[in-house]
């Protein structure tokens, strides 16, 4: 089992449960760590044999296009999207930050880390 990690994709997006959040849009970090087999590939040298993580990049950026109230909604959806398109990966952790929240304080950032395992699925005999 190894570890692959795409760290501070930045994107500027438009999520929050305010309309002016929604309207006016802000900087957002997110990091995904994946779980997976990678022993063939360590003797392949093949990119299909790993976890791309172009694709890894691609994903984030599309799910963090669509609005949503919660960055906890867009973590689950950036689970799910690695599940289904990336058989090889067992476990993922996405952590999405909203840079400079509108909370009325100084603050940095606010992250949200979400926690999958891939469902084993059930053989349909």
């Amino acid at each position: 089992m190894g570890k692959i990690k795409v760290e501070n994709i930045r994107v500027y997006a438009h999520h929050g449960c305010l309309k002016e959040e929604t309207a006016i849009g802000c900087d957002y970090l997110v990091d995904v760590e994946v779980d997976a087999n990678l022993a063939k590939a360590t003797t392949t040298d093949a990119l299909v044999d790993t976890v791309d993580y172009v694709h890894i990049n691609h994903i984030v950026k599309e799910e963090m296009h669509i609005p949503s109230k919660l960055l906890e909604h867009i973590a689950k959806r950036i689970s799910q999207r690695i599940f289904s398109e990336l058989p090889i990966v067992k476990k993922t952790k996405v952590a999405v930050s909203k840079i400079n929240p509108p909370i009325g304080g100084d603050v940095d950032k606010v992250t949200i880390i979400l926690k999958e395992k891939r469902r084993k699925e059930v053989s349909k005999d």
